[in-house]
């Protein structure tokens, strides 16, 4: 671990490669689990502002979801996430014709009908921000489903902050990131 300004950081993100491999893994991440995607609560507002212009890229089954549950739900330990669909899926997943898992929340933003692209959760992932008080830790959320996503990191080389470079600059901005590409690089 390493402190990068308010954040405490694990050397995995910079020491693991990976790339996620949708044609193996289907979007696994999107519908497995038991628990939905992480949200702030500026996304929940989000989510709540932009869902009519979101709910026709969704499934029905999501579309029920969510006007049942809410376009964002409460846990048992006072987290936002995303609703799922009979404990399972996103309630915000879609399936290609190959029936990978998408998010239908990117889906609008790709067609332009959305300005924002997804909750950070999803798309920092593999990488978990976990905020305190006074510093967020940032983690390497090692999952089974991602194996296929860690051989093809490491047959492209790619290291996980690259991977999720966009992400990272998304949630602590450019300057962040250029300091953690310099300790990369003293770390090699």
């Amino acid at each position: 671990m390493f402190q990068l300004g308010k954040t405490i950081v694990s050397e995995d993100i910079i020491e693991k490669d990976f790339v996620c491999n949708l044609s193996a893994c289907k979007g696994a991440c999107c519908i497995d689990g038991d628990a939905g995607a992480p949200l702030s609560k500026e996304e929940a507002d989000i989510l709540e502002e932009i869902y009519p212009k979101v709910k026709p890229f969704l499934r029905k089954e999501g579309i029920e979801a969510i006007e049942a549950q809410g376009t964002s739900t409460t846990n048992d330990w006072d987290e936002i996430e995303t609703p799922l669909i009979d404990n399972a899926d996103c309630a915000y997943v879609i399936f290609d014709d190959k029936k990978t898992a998408l998010c239908g929340i990117e889906e609008a933003f790709n067609k332009g009908k959305i300005d924002w692209k997804k909750p950070i959760s999803c798309h920092l992932y593999p990488i978990r921000v976990k905020d305190y008080t006074e510093f967020s830790a940032v983690n390497y959320e090692r999952w089974d489903i991602c194996d296929d996503a860690c051989s093809l990191g490491k047959e492209l080389q790619v290291p996980i902050y690259k991977f999720v470079k966009d992400a990272l600059i998304r949630k602590f901005g450019e300057d962040w990131y250029s300091e953690l590409e310099k300790i990369a690089n003293k770390m090699k």
